[in-house]
Formats: C-alpha cells, structure tokens, sequence
C-alpha cells in the first residue's frame, strides 16, 4: 500500500521547486532520497508508518548535530541543521505533551506488570508504536526509568 504521506512530501517537493524555494527543496529531495534508497535496499514500497519512522530517524539526527555544532562554536552550521528539522516536523504528527508521554508510559507499565529496569525492552516495545514521531524515544527511555528507577 503506498504512503499517503511519501506522496504528499513528494507534492511540496513538487510545490517548492516552482516557488523556487531553494533550502525547502534540498531538504525534501534528502527526504525522499532516504525514502528511494529504502526502498530499493530492501525492494519494498514504505507505508505511512516506516516513512514516519524514517522521518523521525531524520530529525534526530539533524538534533544531534544541532548539539555537536553549538558545542563545537558553530552555529552557522547549527543554523542550517535546524532550518532543516523544521522541515521535516512539518510532516510529522502533533508531538506529544508531557502529560500524555507520562501517561502513554504509567499504561505500559501497568500493563506489562513490568517492576525493574530488566523489563525496559517489554515496555519500549509497547510504547515505540504508540508515540513515533511525535516523541523522542531517549526522553521516552527517561521517564520509564524515572517511573522503574
């Protein structure tokens, strides 16, 4: 089944080369390259949830790189990768708000009876599905060990 969402990147792609919107169309051609490049790897068509996984995988990326520019004194660099970030938010779904994040996080707990940190990957697998691309899966893993610790 083809992504709605690949389809509707690839739209705006389409919309920012006649806007001749220079950094936008860098940024979306990346997008669907990593999109492309997956798909002829593994010889599949991504469906909305692994182009929103992805499109995570993207922006966390482009968030490590933010941090190591400014700890580097470059904030140029930092500059361009944020530019970049917000892009590819755009296509991602509402982030969660903390109280949701603790709630998604108190359910799966209770709901793998999961008392110990050895019982961390239980409720990851759980959660992961729930909260893709509008969480980011390190603060996801710091609220479950604040919640086991």
């Amino acid at each position: 089944m083809a992504s709605e969402l690949k389809t509707r990147i690839n739209d705006e792609l389409k919309t920012a080369m006649r806007a001749k919107e220079k950094a936008r169309v860098a940024v979306l051609r990346l997008v669907m390259a990593e999109f492309k490049r997956i798909e002829v790897d593994e010889r599949i068509e991504l469906d909305d949830a692994r182009v929103l996984a992805v499109l995570d995988k993207m922006l966390k990326q482009r968030r490590d790189s933010i941090t190591q520019y400014e700890q580097a004194d470059r904030p140029e660099l930092a500059e361009q990768e944020k530019s970049e970030s917000l892009v590819i938010q755009e296509f991602l779904p509402q982030p969660l708000t903390d109280a949701e994040l603790d709630e998604i996080v108190d359910k799966a707990i209770a709901q793998t009876g999961a008392s110990e940190m050895r019982d961390m990957g239980k409720i990851m697998g759980l959660i992961k599905p729930q909260v893709q691309g509008r969480a980011d899966m390190a603060d996801v893993s710091k609220r479950i060990k604040a919640s086991l610790g």
